[in-house]
This record gives structure tokens, sequence and C-alpha cells, in this order.
């Protein structure tokens, strides 16, 4: 599963902590399923993980299905609620399914994820969180986690960086002829 994190100002009318929303896999595709997470107001690990563990409770919700599409609302006294859709692969209809997963089980799931994976979530947050991003970037990482299992810190659970994360900022700095010398490096 590839994850997108955005990081965006928050609603002034919503206490929204994210909003999660998935983007299939193609039938002939190359790539894994990619979920795509809106942070709103402050980056934390916390927050990221609240949002990934909507993502992995409602796949356990729904149907084993190639071409799921999801929009889940991440809010702070209420859990994870949206909805999912698919194709019937029998008849081709389409499918849809309300979700309604509540805070304690999103909470739980989260600890799971920061126990798992949670040094790269912080880094994750810590990235979009730095105030040195160039002028008029969009704050956006990518990373990868091998499978819903391996999120939810299941058997052979592990997580690639396949952003780098850690360099990025570098790079873009580097790339803008702004490198910098640091103490210690």
């Amino acid at each position: 599963m590839d994850v997108l994190v955005r990081l965006e100002a928050r609603p002034s009318d919503s206490p929204v902590l994210a909003h999660v929303n998935s983007i299939p896999v193609l039938p002939f595709g190359t790539r894994s399923r990619r979920e795509v997470v809106t942070l709103y107001g402050e980056a934390d690990a916390q927050s990221l993980a609240l949002a990934l563990a909507a993502t992995v409770e409602s796949e356990r919700l729904e149907a084993v299905n190639a071409g799921v599409v999801r929009h889940l609302g991440v809010w702070p006294d209420r859990g994870a609620v949206g909805d999912s859709a698919w194709r019937d692969g029998a008849t081709g209809r389409l499918v849809t399914q309300d979700l309604d997963i509540p805070l304690l089980t999103l909470e739980a799931r989260a600890v799971e994820l920061l126990g798992a994976c949670g040094p790269t979530l912080r880094r994750v947050a810590a990235g979009l969180a730095m105030p040195d991003w160039p002028e008029g970037t969009e704050r956006a990482l990518t990373f990868s986690l091998m499978s819903a299992t391996a999120a939810s810190g299941g058997a052979g659970s592990s997580l690639d960086d396949d952003a780098k994360v850690e360099n990025w900022l570098d790079s873009i700095r580097q790339a803008d002829a702004f490198t910098y010398d640091v103490e210690g490096d």
C-alpha cells in the first residue's frame, strides 16, 4: 500500500483531523493501491496513525475486491465516517457501503501502527512540519507499507521508505542551490 500524506490548514468550520481517500490498483497496473491522507492543522504521528488506522479498519469491513474506492473523514470525537464503492465482479454493478468506525477502534489500531512503524510515521510527520519547505511547494510526502497486515503489525511486517523522506528536503535544497553544511554531518 502506497501512502501519500498531505498537510493542509485546518478548515475554520470543521474539527476534522484528516481525510483518507483511496485510489485503486488498475487491472493492468504496476503499482499497489494508493491511499491519499490529508492531515489538517499540525502534522503529528498520532494523527497520521489514526488516519492510517481508518484505512486498515475499513479494509476489514469491506468485501475483498480490487478497485475499491474509499472516502473517510477522521473526527476527534466520532472516529472515521465515510463510504466505499466497488464494482461487483459478477454483475458489474456499483456496490456502495457506508463506513462508521468508532474512535476507540481507531485508537487501538493506531497504537498498533505506532508500535509497528512509529519511527517512520514520526519522520513523515516531522518532515511535513518542517518550517523550511520551499515557498509555493505543497507539503506532501510518500511512503509504502507492504500490506494492511504489515501496517497493523501483523506477521512479517516491514516498512519501506520509498520516497526517502529523510533525504527529500535535502535534495530540494540542493536542486535550488540552497545547501547547508551542518556540523557533525
